[in-house]
């Protein structure tokens, strides 16, 4: 038996060294490298399944003409939660790999073993394999979430038995909950270090591939927010989807990091209830409602994927003795926040400079388009003047440097749902179509957008 050796493996990208290093060599990160046990033998899974004889001498393989290959093996799967298929990009691949994270008690367990049980009632065999939950505590949130009674169930953490059991049963869809959990004998290192999620990973690729198996991985998060384990993880799965909300809020948003098969744009929401995770059709209902007459806030009409979405924008504005005035946006990114904030101040003439200004998207959202640019910056002029914005009024648009502004993409879209509210007027960027029962109050720069979307001061002010 060949004697164990130690490497170093950096738990962001996965590279691995035979000391240790303060600073990986290949990322560049600090205090990344984690001890780990390598197994002077190698892994078992790496003859198996590389075309490889009994004598370890590779056999060559004829390729295929891409005309020759046939794609109706590829339809997907529906997993009966309607918000889940958007963002997978309209169902479930048959052979792919979904890994799936989030903050603990988020949801994730929840909304699989829902789909799950989606799947299992249309006649297809789902599987779960669960290494964090016996499956007395499985059975108590089926019975909970109801409909689950179809679905098989295997507490294992042994990867080998869990390759076994999938090329043996062949199911059409499995989750395994957690990756973190599972742990290869042959190797020497902790369930959840580099190596082990590294090496299931690769193994389950390859099982679901050669099987036709869907899989979907539950991955733990880092303090970060990010997906514990190698970079690697990312690149070998072919989507991936993360959790956004907290324990404390009654949404959640699922949005797509990576996706082979579709867009990574789409945004699913969801609402926990007692019967577990609930989708949320019409989000712009939740989300868009504002209090009219309210000091700073704002309609924005965001879009996410094909799906627009109205967004309430919160704003204050406090005067501060600090040398250096917060811009402190929760929702929106902090340095496009601080460009606005820089706009204001030059081309509309608002005094920011000695002002801490925060920002806010209600209900937890996160936007990342600069079509919200212009609401943003008509909720802190709002707070900023003690006007509210008018009443019924809903604004998109993207702000340049200059103070110009640039029209949104598909602005088609955000009219039909700005329309289809009952919001009384829009404030857009010059150029945008006009819609029938719906005003477009067309703005060039900044100042006319500010002029347009908020109601005038008093004379004594």
């Amino acid at each position: 038996m060949a004697k164990p050796s130690v490497q170093y493996a950096c738990s962001e990208c996965g590279t691995t060294t035979l000391r240790w290093l303060g600073k990986c060599p290949a990322c560049g990160t600090f205090g990344t490298l984690i001890e780990e046990i390598r197994a002077g033998t190698g892994s078992s899974a790496s003859g198996a399944g590389n075309g490889r004889g009994s004598g370890g001498v590779a056999k060559a393989r004829a390729p295929q003409r891409m005309s020759d290959v046939s794609a109706e093996d590829a339809e997907r799967i529906p997993t009966g939660v309607a918000e889940l298929d958007r963002v997978l990009g309209g169902g479930l691949v048959p052979a792919s790999l979904v890994l799936v994270g989030g903050e603990p008690g988020v949801g994730k367990s929840t909304l699989l073993l829902s789909a799950l049980g989606a799947i299992a009632r249309s006649g297809r065999r789902a599987l779960l394999v669960t290494g964090e939950e016996s499956l007395a505590q499985v059975k108590l949130r089926a019975d909970r979430l109801g409909g689950c009674e179809g679905v098989e169930l295997l507490a294992e953490t042994d990867l080998d038995v869990i390759e076994q059991t999938l090329e043996l049963e062949k199911p059409a869809v499995c989750v395994i909950d957690s990756i973190q959990t599972l742990y290869a004998p042959d190797l020497g290192s902790a369930p959840g270090s580099v190596a082990q999620v590294r090496e299931a990973a690769a193994r389950l690729l390859r099982v679901g591939k050669e099987n036709g198996i869907a899989l979907f991985l539950v991955g733990h998060v880092t303090k970060d927010g990010a997906v514990a384990g190698p970079r690697v993880l990312e690149h070998l799965v072919d989507c991936v989807l993360q959790f956004e909300g907290d324990r404390y809020r009654e949404h959640r948003i699922l949005r797509a990091a990576k996706n082979r098969f579709g867009s990574t744009n789409e945004l699913g929401v969801f609402e926990m209830t007692g019967d577990g995770l609930v989708g949320v059709p019409d989000p712009s209902e939740v989300f868009g409602r504002s209090a009219g007459g309210e000091v700073g806030a704002a309609v924005a009409c965001a879009l996410e994927g094909t799906r627009p979405i109205l967004l309430e924008i919160q704003a204050l504005v406090s005067p501060t003795d600090l040398a250096m005035p917060r811009r402190v946006g929760t929702g929106v990114d902090p340095k496009r926040l601080a460009m606005i904030v820089a706009v204001l101040v030059r081309h509309a003439r608002i005094p920011l400079g000695t002002a801490d200004v925060f920002v806010n998207v209600a209900g937890g959202v996160r936007i990342d388009e600069p079509g919200a640019d212009l609401a943003i910056a008509l909720a802190i002029v709002s707070a900023a003047r003690g006007t509210p914005v008018r009443d019924g009024h809903v604004a998109f648009g993207e702000i340049g440097l200059t103070g110009r502004l640039r029209p949104a993409t598909q602005v088609e879209r955000r009219l039909d749902e700005c329309g289809k509210l009952g919001l009384k007027a829009v404030v857009a960027p010059a150029g945008t179509p006009a819609r029938a029962g719906l005003r477009v109050l067309e703005a060039e720069s900044i100042r006319d957008a500010l002029t347009a979307g908020l109601e005038p001061r008093s004379r004594d002010e």
